[in-house]
């Protein structure tokens, strides 16, 4: 069996989709999973284990006929027996029947139903992931939903523990903080940045309280402007720059603590089960955190991240 599944969205929605692909695999062992993605997040899948191929698609950029056929074509080619997308919009149902694929499956109510041959109930107002994982419903796979998890490979933990060694961290252990955001949700106008007098204040603290327990901010490729004025206030904090997202969530598992904002880095904490406190501005963290002890969220009371109060989230993290 050839399974497709269409997943729009960044890094973190991919991870989120993870739990479906993983029961999906479950449910059909020898089959193979091909999903059809952003490029920009095509990287999250080496830590899913479930997928075989990953084929690149800008679903949200300014497609031509040819754009279109060129990515009809690729499946057609393939011969998929089923198709799952998370995709509403009537453009994606009818790029599914496009493909002749016999077997589509998506959300009931969206505008593109019409052209799917089986419907799963679309519940938004839970977990996300969960959210995702009610597809399976479509192809009557009734299966729990057991949260998020992820394969990182070995090379990624042997280079995190390298890491750990250079930075100085391994016997002390180290909280970790993620304060960027990606360049997608600043495009959307999405306020996800924490201000640098605030971290400055959170750093400051822990360095007070617990001297021998170092802070590890983590520097992307789209937060290096937030980490170089974070660094000038807080010069004793050590930075570490991974290359990719496995090596990312290996330094996240060894971690102490994860302070982030809303981000793909908190999804890679709750899947490694590192203890994370996320802070949320206009986001919902009911919907992006799962119920859990371990995955502390704080939310801003008027929806604007830079209204967090520093305090507050001290307060998660001393438990006080």
């Amino acid at each position: 069996m050839k399974i497709l599944a269409l997943v729009p969205g960044g890094i973190g929605d991919q991870i989120l989709f993870f739990p479906t692909l993983d029961d999906l695999k479950q449910a059909y062992p020898h089959a193979q999973i091909s999903v059809v993605t952003e490029p920009r997040a095509q990287t999250a899948y080496r830590v899913c284990k479930s997928v075989s191929k990953v084929i690149p698609y800008d679903f949200k950029g300014r497609n031509s006929l040819a754009d279109w056929g060129n990515l009809i074509g690729i499946v057609r080619d393939r011969e998929y027996d089923v198709v799952i997308s998370l995709g509403q919009r009537w453009t994606v149902g009818l790029l599914l029947w496009l493909t002749g694929i016999p077997n589509r499956v998506g959300y009931a109510g969206s505008s593109g139903e019409i052209f799917l041959t089986d419907a799963a109930p679309l519940k938004t107002e839970q977990y996300a992931a969960q959210m995702y994982h009610d597809l399976l419903q479509g192809l009557d796979i009734i299966t729990p939903f057991s949260g998020l998890q992820i394969n990182v490979p070995k090379s990624d933990l042997a280079w995190a523990d390298r890491e750990q060694e250079s930075l100085g961290v391994k016997e002390s252990g180290y909280i970790l903080i993620h304060g960027g955001s990606s360049q997608m949700a600043i495009n959307k106008g999405i306020d996800k940045i924490y201000p640098v007098e605030s971290w400055q204040k959170i750093i400051e603290d822990i360095q007070q309280r617990q001297p021998n327990l170092p802070v590890v901010l983590v520097k992307g490729p789209e937060d290096q402007a937030l980490i170089t004025q974070i660094t000038q206030r807080c010069p004793q904090v050590k930075l570490t720059q991974p290359e990719d997202i496995g090596k990312l969530a290996a330094m996240i598992a060894a971690a102490n603590l994860m302070v982030c904002t809303d981000s793909a880095p908190m999804h890679l904490a709750i899947a490694v089960g590192t203890y994370t406190i996320a802070l949320f501005g206009p986001t919902d963290p009911h919907k992006l955190l799962p119920p859990s002890e371990r995955a502390i969220a704080v939310k801003s009371p008027t929806g604007k991240m830079a209204d967090i109060s520093p305090d507050e989230v001290l307060k998660r993290i001393w438990g006080n």
